[in-house]
């Protein structure tokens, strides 16, 4: 503007019309930019409107696109949430046919476990009773596996017996060193056999004056004795013996019967 003026300054001297035309132009030229300038301001201004109105535009999409996400999440989720609890009363209410093979089968076998360990207490328990009865059985064989040899043993203690008592007391003197010496070895004989009867647990039976025992004696009469209790062992005919508490053979008694 100032260079503007100047210029009319300077133009003065000159004619009238071109100085009016020159200045005219400058000042439609100075008018001109203003406008220009104006104008590109309002094109910004429009601009930033329209870029702050598309942002809020986009920002209020994306609010709503979020709310719908989210509904249709919580819509699913009940929808979900509603068909597993429909799912589950269904099951509770109505099992389908696999479960129900399924719980045949699992009774089935609880049955056969309950059966098979019934009869694997049942065998054990044989088992324990059959290993007793064989532990005992070789006790017993190791006690008694002599009871027959012992039997027959007996007929010679017997005899041996008879023989010393069938001596005369009043025959055995130095007079008569023979039947003596006899006598003697009889006796020695009988009592070296009683040791070995001991040792292995064989013992005499001789029950006179005590109570009579079925398991024990054998009666082979009753007779009234006075002064002796009915019922007791009077006379002994045969001595019985007893090999590890078990009768070997019953002694042969008289029974002392009650008086009337």
């Amino acid at each position: 503007m100032a260079s503007s003026r100047v210029d009319c300054v300077t133009l003065l001297g000159g004619g009238r019309r071109a100085r009016i035309g020159q200045c005219g132009r400058m000042a439609m030229a100075a008018w001109g930019a203003r406008l220009v300038r104006a104008r590109g301001r309002l094109e910004l201004t429009a601009a930033a409107r329209a870029v702050t109105a598309n942002c809020w535009s986009r920002s209020r999409l994306a609010s709503h696109r979020f709310l719908c996400t989210a509904t249709q999440q919580k819509n699913t989720g009940q929808s979900y949430e509603d068909d597993q609890s429909q799912t589950q009363n269904g099951d509770k209410g109505e099992p389908n046919s696999t479960e129900k093979t399924l719980v045949e089968e699992k009774t089935k076998l609880e049955e056969q476990l309950k059966d098979l360990t019934d009869k694997y207490k049942r065998a054990l328990a044989d088992t324990e009773n059959l290993r007793q009865r064989s532990q005992k059985l070789v006790e017993e064989a190791k006690l008694y596996g002599i009871q027959s040899f012992c039997k027959d043993l007996l007929e010679v203690a017997d005899v041996l017996e008879k023989a010393t008592e069938s001596v005369p007391k009043d025959e055995i003197t130095g007079q008569n060193p023979h039947l003596k010496s006899l006598y003697e070895g009889l006796i020695m004989t009988e009592g070296q056999l009683q040791k070995v009867f001991s040792k292995h647990g064989l013992v005499k039976l001789n029950p006179i004056g005590a109570k009579f025992d079925p398991y024990e004696h054998e009666a082979l009469f009753h007779t009234p004795v006075e002064g002796k209790e009915p019922g007791s062992v009077a006379l002994v005919t045969k001595i019985g013996y007893k090999l590890h508490g078990r009768t070997l053979r019953p002694a042969l008694v008289g029974v002392v019967k009650g008086t009337e």
